[in-house]
């Protein structure tokens, strides 16, 4: 066990520490992915790993299906592999190498073989971004049986939640956000025991009803509700972290005590990770005060320009009204207006 220490990080600080302890500590780890090497990562997350661990961390070709694919085969004859995908829209070309490939191995060979392997990704908007850079797709990926998902939002998360997918036995997908990477410098602790894969996590306590979210979106849905408190509303915010396994015990335990449920999320609702959250805790027969309600991107394309991406995701005014209304019993879901019909 490496020595317990604490540091100030940025949040892509400590996905590095991460991956500089993984390498240290499991020989068999392979780190590669579009110049995640020489460069030191399109985001300067990597920086400084290929210095340290020479060859085990290495520049790849432009092309996600080699990448993936000779992650499963490496994972599959021992290697662990760490694999940087630069956007999480990027995967889609490569989607194969997991939906067929990597989440099969261990039930085609019988139990035989195993793909070891982890996905390192971010998604999500930022300024600047696009319609195929700024999409959240986790939902894609916690449909799969075989794949393990997590949404890391917070810096000591960035850093555990990472090394317990890289000591996982299945193949795992880490979802990062690059707009918390450079930001606010925080205290991490490194060096504990590696966590075993799933669990929510409690951010805040409340009475009044249970706000389930994850990735980057939980901290406006934690300021949204430290605005509440102001006006008497008591919010619970549970941050799901790992998207599949999803911790639904602890989502039903918190909301039959409030008995109101908001999701909240970046991706867009239809098929997303809320409707799954929401079904669930209507199917375990929670007795709720108010409808259960989510809150995700409109149902259009993610545009360009900063001021129009704004109108499409859910913002903190859009949170603390969803709060408000629920407190209050009013339903709270968004319709969109429907094109008039030609007759």
């Amino acid at each position: 066990m490496p020595e317990i220490i604490e540091k100030t990080l940025s949040y892509a600080e400590s996905v590095n520490a991460a991956l500089a302890r993984a390498l240290e500590e499991r020989p068999e780890a392979l780190l590669f992915g579009e110049d995640v090497a020489i460069p030191g990562g399109v985001f300067g997350v990597t920086k400084g790993l290929h210095r340290r661990f020479g060859e085990r961390v290495f520049d790849t070709p432009i092309s996600e299906s080699a990448i993936l694919g000779s992650a499963v085969g490496a994972a599959m004859f021992g290697r662990r592999p760490i694999v940087e995908i630069m956007w999480a829209d990027f995967a889609l070309v490569a989607f194969d190498q997991l939906v067929n490939q990597a989440a099969n191995v261990r039930y085609i060979s019988g139990g035989a073989l195993a793909a070891p392997l982890t996905v390192r990704t971010q998604q999500g908007n930022a300024p600047g971004a696009c319609a195929q850079h700024s999409q959240s797709l986790e939902a894609l990926f916690a449909h799969i049986p075989g794949l393990r998902v997590c949404m890391p939002a917070t810096h000591q998360d960035a850093y555990d939640l990472l090394l317990s997918a890289i000591w996982s036995d299945d193949p795992t997908i880490v979802i990062e956000n690059r707009t918390l990477y450079h930001g606010e410098k925080r205290p991490v602790r490194l060096g504990g025991p590696v966590q075993s894969i799933g669990g929510a996590e409690l951010r805040r306590s409340g009475d009044d009803l249970t706000v389930v979210t994850w990735g980057a979106m939980q901290h406006r849905v934690l300021a949204a509700a430290e605005r509440a408190a102001a006006e008497g509303i008591d919010t619970e915010v549970i941050d799901a972290r790992w998207i599949r396994p999803l911790d639904l015990g602890s989502i039903i335990a918190s909301v039959q005590r409030t008995g109101r449920l908001l999701v909240v999320h970046e991706a867009h609702t239809t098929g997303g990770v809320g409707a799954e959250v929401v079904a669930r805790v209507v199917e375990s027969g929670a007795a709720l005060s108010s409808p259960p309600a989510r809150l995700g991107a409109r149902e259009t394309r993610i545009p360009a320009a900063v001021q129009l991406a704004a109108g499409v995701l859910p913002g903190d005014d859009d949170i603390l009204g969803a709060i408000r209304r629920l407190a209050h019993d009013v339903p709270v879901g968004r319709v969109e207006a429907l094109p008039a019909v030609a007759r």
